[in-house]
C-alpha cells in the first residue's frame, strides 16, 4: 500500500513538473517575443497624422506607430490633427481594432528648427505631452536637428541644457519621457543628459548617427547604457535594405542589446533601397520583417 502511494505521489508529481514547464516555456516565448517590438513611422511611410497609417502599418507588419505631431513651419506651435478629441478618439479606436500599440509622438518639426532659439518651444513641448498623455503615450521624440547640431554649435549647448531641464519637469508632471536625439557621441550625450540631470530626458538612440561617424555601435550602445535609452531608431541611413547592409550586423546588436538587458521599441526610420526609395511597402515590409526574424525569433 505503501509503495503504491508512494508511485502514486511520484506520478502526480512528475505531471505536476510537466504541466508547469509547459506553461514556462510559452511564457519565455512571450517574454522574447514583447522584449522587443518593431514600429513603423508615419511620417517615413508617408502617411503623417493620417489614420490610413495604422491599416498600413499592419500591412506591414508593424506591431506600433510612431506618430508625427504635424508641421511646424513659422506656426506657434505643430499643426498637430490629434488635439481634435474626435481624431484622437478615430485614432486610438483604430489602433486597437487592428492591435497596433502607438509606441511614440514625434516633434519632427525640431530637425529644421532650433530647438535652442525657438521662443514658444515651452508651449510646442507642452502640446506634444498633452497629445501623449490623452492618448496613453508615455515616450515623446525629439530632435535636437540640424540647427541644434552640438557638435558644429557647440556654443548652444548650455542654452539647450537649460531648456531641456524645463521641458523635463514638464515630462515628470505628464509621467512621460522625451527621447532626444543628438550628434553627439554615446560618451558625450550621457554627458549631457547628466547635466540635464532628470529621469524623463533620455536617449532616442539612432543605429545611424554611430554608423554613419564611423563609430563602434555596440560600444556607443554599452557607453549610453540600458537606462539612458529610451527608444531606438533601428535602422542606417538609405541605401539598401538592413539585411543587406554591410555596415551593420543585427543578430550582433541583438546580443549586444540582450547582455546590457535592454528592452523596448526598435523603431524603422530609413534602410530604403536606393532603387525603389518611394516604395513604401516593399522598403519597410522589408525591413520590418528582418527586425522581427532578429529580434524576435522562437
Amino acid at each position: 500500500m505503501e509503495l503504491q502511494n508512494r508511485r502514486t505521489f511520484i506520478g502526480n508529481a512528475a505531471l505536476l513538473t510537466g504541466a508547469l514547464i509547459i506553461p514556462n516555456q510559452l511564457l519565455m516565448a512571450s517574454e522574447l517575443t514583447n522584449r522587443y517590438k518593431v514600429a513603423v513611422i508615419d511620417l517615413m511611410i508617408l502617411k503623417r497624422q493620417k489614420l490610413s497609417a495604422l491599416p498600413l502599418a499592419k500591412e506591414i507588419g508593424a506591431d506600433g506607430l510612431e506618430i508625427d505631431m504635424g508641421g511646424l513651419g513659422d506656426r506657434e506651435t505643430f499643426d498637430n490633427k490629434l488635439a481634435d478629441p474626435k481624431v484622437r478618439q478615430e485614432y486610438l479606436d483604430k489602433a486597437k481594432e487592428l492591435n497596433l500599440e502607438i509606441c511614440a509622438l514625434a516633434m519632427t518639426g525640431f530637425y529644421a528648427q532650433s530647438f535652442a532659439k525657438r521662443p514658444t518651444y515651452q508651449k510646442m513641448v507642452q502640446d506634444c505631452l498633452d497629445t501623449a498623455k490623452a492618448m496613453n503615450v508615455k515616450v515623446v521624440f525629439l530632435p535636437l536637428g540640424v540647427q541644434g547640431d552640438l557638435i558644429k554649435n557647440p556654443e548652444l549647448r548650455e542654452p539647450i541644457v537649460q531648456r531641456l531641464k524645463v521641458v523635463g519637469k514638464m515630462a515628470a508632471k505628464a509621467g512621460i519621457v522625451i527621447g532626444i536625439e543628438t550628434a553627439l557621441d554615446a560618451t558625450a550625450e550621457r554627458q549631457l543628459l547628466e547635466d540635464i540631470g532628470s529621469k524623463h530626458v533620455k536617449s532616442y538612440f539612432n543605429f545611424s548617427n554611430a554608423i554613419k561617424n564611423g563609430r563602434d555601435l555596440h560600444q556607443e550602445l554599452r557607453i549610453l547604457g540600458r537606462k539612458n535609452i529610451i527608444q531606438i531608431h533601428a535602422t542606417n541611413e538609405d541605401g539598401v535594405w538592413l539585411q543587406n547592409d554591410t555596415k551593420i550586423d543585427l543578430n550582433k546588436v541583438k546580443d549586444t542589446l540582450d547582455d546590457m538587458g535592454w528592452k523596448g521599441w526598435l523603431v524603422v526610420e530609413r534602410s530604403r533601397d536606393a532603387k525603389q526609395p518611394t516604395n513604401v511597402k516593399y522598403n519597410f515590409s522589408a525591413n520590418t520583417t528582418y527586425l522581427k526574424s532578429v529580434f524576435q525569433a522562437k
